[in-house]
């Protein structure tokens, strides 16, 4: 699960962490009174949306003047204008898409004398299984970036779980960043209070870019994006209480209600697959051939025939689906309910597209024998080759 920026920073802030005093806003009056209590003279208004990049986005309602979510006003006037510009407007990033997100609340913080900009994240390294910081002295920038250009200005220091951060740790990173004086001591004191943030939160990643060095030689976290661990959030009502809805995507919340894997890609055909491993190789395979998944979708090893309807409505609320292949082998999953759900869920979408259906494993020839005695214009296929060079085939018209 994501947050908004000034959501991280009070949870960060909870921990020590230092973070500038801001407020954020739903509305211009909420916005004038943020203004009033924060002392300026300068005012940083931050668009709050669930994407990167927001700096130097642009509205698409604005043709021409100043167009990223990310503005400085050197006045309560202007600052109010930025508010008023970018409220309610439509925002594309680089990490949103042609479409772009809704700006519906705004962040407006204390400005900062800045000397120095620097990169520091926290994730869980998958080859070593340990909480691992990645820091780098080019903040601001895409870390993507400055990893194809400039790799070696990236360190990567492991965390060992059993001693958690040391003091060593938080001298090494503050190396890594070439930090002295009262910025360096800072950073061994941060980098403690980042780790037990993450830990005891459950966050799977946290970002502050930049991490910034003021003229006055401290540290401040300037901006920060922190992500959860969904399957621990049972453990966090206050985290689960930050979730923005809309901020997600429509069908992953319908689909979070029958308990399946659901993730909305940009491709046109939808995928219906049981197993986060085959759902893989199909999306892969679909790409082999020349066309793009629309999405991600694992109903699970137990599905019945009603979460197989839901998660072919699903897919079909997608208005970028052009055919659809529902790849499934039937282990504790029998393949005749698989095959009943399709027909149950045809038969209520009224299905417009293609469906090519692959069936393997358990009870294969009886889910078989449904879909062909159906009546139904479903194309069956003999194996996963088969069925993604046929749904490719009627999606291109072939």
């Amino acid at each position: 699960m994501n947050i908004h920026e000034h959501q991280a920073k009070a949870v960060l802030k909870e921990f020590g962490a230092p973070v500038a005093s801001g407020v954020a806003v739903f509305s211009l009056d909420e916005a004038k009174a943020a203004i009033d209590s924060l002392p300026g003279p300068l005012w940083v208004v931050k668009s709050q949306i669930h994407a990167g990049g927001r700096g130097k986005g642009r509205f698409k309602e604005v043709e021409a003047g100043e167009k990223g979510g990310v503005r400085l006003g050197f006045s309560k006037e202007q600052a109010l204008g930025h508010v008023q510009a970018m409220l309610g407007r439509t925002l594309v990033t680089n990490q949103t898409g042609p479409a772009g997100k809704q700006v519906n609340r705004i962040y407006i913080e204390d400005g900062a004398d800045i000397e120095k900009e620097l990169y520091l994240s926290l994730l869980v390294d998958r080859a070593t299984g340990k909480v691992a910081f990645v820091a780098s002295t080019e903040g601001g920038m895409d870390i993507e970036e400055v990893a194809h250009a400039t790799p070696e200005k990236i360190l990567t220091i492991q965390i060992d779980p059993a001693l958690g951060v040391t003091n060593g740790d938080g001298e090494r990173l503050a190396d890594a960043l070439k930090l002295s004086g009262e910025a360096r001591a800072d950073m061994v004191g941060l980098s403690s209070v980042l780790y037990r943030a993450f830990v005891e939160k459950d966050m799977s990643m946290l970002e502050i870019n930049p991490l910034i060095v003021m003229k006055n030689g401290r540290l401040r976290v300037l901006d920060a994006k922190v992500s959860f661990d969904g399957n621990a959030l049972f453990r966090h009502p206050d985290i689960q209480a930050l979730r923005d809805k809309t901020e997600e995507d429509e069908k992953e919340i319908e689909a979070a209600k029958w308990d399946l894997a659901y993730i909305a890609l940009d491709g046109t055909i939808g995928c219906m697959v049981n197993g986060a491993g085959l759902a893989m190789a199909t999306m892969d395979i679909i790409k082999l051939y020349g066309e793009e998944p629309a999405n991600f979708c694992d109903v699970g090893g137990g599905a019945n025939k009603e979460k197989v309807t839901a998660a072919f409505k699903i897919i079909m609320k997608d208005p970028k689906v052009k055919g659809i292949l529902v790849n499934i082998f039937g282990g504790i999953m029998k393949c005749d309910v698989i095959a009943e759900g399709v027909l149950a869920a045809v038969r209520e979408t009224s299905l417009s597209v293609p469906l090519v259906v692959r069936l393997e494993g358990t009870n294969v020839e009886k889910g078989k024998k449904i879909i062909a005695d159906s009546g139904l214009n479903v194309i069956p296929a003999n194996d996963l080759d088969d069925a993604a060079q046929k749904i490719v085939a009627a999606v291109k018209g072939r």
